[in-house]
């Protein structure tokens, strides 16, 4: 069955479901500042938010090259999307329960589950990811997907600013651990209600490519590497400009360290960040026939390097909460170019292929979080904010050979 503008609106309205109710479930699990802010509350310092984040932003996308190679040789791949996101909110759940019975008690203890139950989580992202962009790709015709992609991100940002606030009377409503297991009660019974979006999809295009294996899947990869060279620059890119969503959660704990700032103090950074996010998305919607993605790439390396030199400036806790804003921008930004030069190098019948691939470009992003805590404890701020910043001018080379005019 072929791919019509009928089907294609339905499953454009299906995606959008999951991305609304996604959206009011997000502030409830915020990775850069809710997730941070609990590991720092639990009793984590720099050394543990490093590992966390380390598992959240770039591990957890890296097992997509060892996913692919068994979900790209399914003709179908609904299912295994619905399974990813069923996992998530079981963990969502485990973790809420955790935090509500332990009460605070046995810390060691609650930190491992913690990380248990996260490493569950954003795992089982990765595995659904892989689904969801090879669905995506061939159920919304191909002009629709930067609308939807900036619609996805304006919905998101509308929702999660108006959600923030009522995420900040919960933090500071209760003390840890009953405020963050109340947090993620709420977040996986929202996450549960957006699965009902993908139950909705109509998956009529079946992919034709068939991967024996890891072995198999590594040499396609090469094969691909020579046909395609903007596959490698692509990967460069996200494995240095993919850095910058490691950013915040550090921040977070710059600010209690050195500000001591507490709970309510990080659904003020929430709301800020969501600020951004929504302003950047609704000035790419508007331009979205407009904009080239070189401007959208260029802006990133320069908004990243600017939450650096903002935070060497600031002299107050008040002012903190700016850094959220470009960390909002900065977020937008990159998931929009991501995703959509993702689609626009790939083809439907190799695009969760060229996902799976995208594991090999989160290397960095998976270990910059660790090298990031360790530089803390060890030496400070100052050496962490210079190393950020030189790996983030190295993506400025592969965003110059991608050169993608689109």
């Amino acid at each position: 069955m072929e791919l019509t503008k009928k089907i294609s609106n339905h499953n454009f309205k299906a995606f959008l479901w999951h991305a609304t109710f996604l959206a009011f479930a997000k502030n409830f699990m915020d990775v850069d500042t809710i997730i941070p802010s609990m590991v720092a509350a639990a009793g984590g310092g720099a050394v543990h938010i490093g590992i966390l984040t380390a598992i959240m932003m770039g591990g957890s996308k890296f097992t997509q090259i060892f996913y692919a190679p068994y979900i790209s040789s399914k003709s179908y791949k609904k299912k295994y999307l619905l399974i990813g996101i069923t996992t998530r909110v079981f963990a969502l759940y485990g973790l809420g329960l955790l935090l509500y019975l332990l009460q605070g008690k046995q810390q060691t203890y609650a930190l491992g589950l913690i990380f248990f139950f996260i490493a569950t989580f954003s795992l089982a992202g990765a595995f659904a990811n892989i689904s969801y962009v090879d669905i995506l790709g061939k159920s919304i015709t191909q002009n629709k997907r930067k609308t939807f992609f900036s619609t996805n991100q304006i919905i998101s940002g509308l929702i999660v600013l108006g959600s923030a606030f009522l995420v900040k009377h919960l933090l500071a409503w209760k003390e840890y651990p009953e405020n963050y297991a109340f947090m993620f009660f709420i977040g996986a019974t929202l996450l549960f209600i957006a699965t009902i979006g993908f139950w909705n999809i109509k998956e009529v295009i079946s992919s034709s490519l068939k991967i024996g294996g890891l072995k198999a899947f590594f040499k396609v990869m090469e094969t691909e590497f020579k046909q395609n060279k903007k596959l490698g620059y692509f990967l460069g890119f996200i494995n240095t400009q993919g850095i910058a969503t490691s950013f915040l959660p550090f921040i977070v704990l710059y600010a209690k360290e050195t500000f001591h700032t507490d709970s309510a103090d990080v659904g003020t950074y929430l709301i800020y960040k969501v600020t951004g996010i929504v302003l950047m998305s609704i000035f790419v919607l508007l331009g979205a026939k407009k904009i080239k993605y070189n401007l959208l790439l260029y802006s990133n390396v320069m908004l990243s390097l600017g939450m650096v030199i903002f935070t060497y400036v600031i002299t107050d806790a008040h002012s903190i909460k700016y850094i959220f804003v470009l960390g909002g921008i900065v977020f937008s930004l990159f998931n929009i170019s991501m995703n959509g030069l993702l689609l626009e190098i790939s083809r439907n019948e190799n695009r969760a292929l060229y996902t799976g691939f995208t594991g090999a470009g989160n290397i960095l992003p998976a270990i910059f979080p660790l090298i990031g805590g360790v530089l803390i404890s060890q030496f400070g701020y100052p050496i962490f904010f210079g190393f950020f910043m030189v790996i983030i001018l190295l993506s400025a080379f592969f965003i110059f050979k991608i050169n993608c005019e689109k």
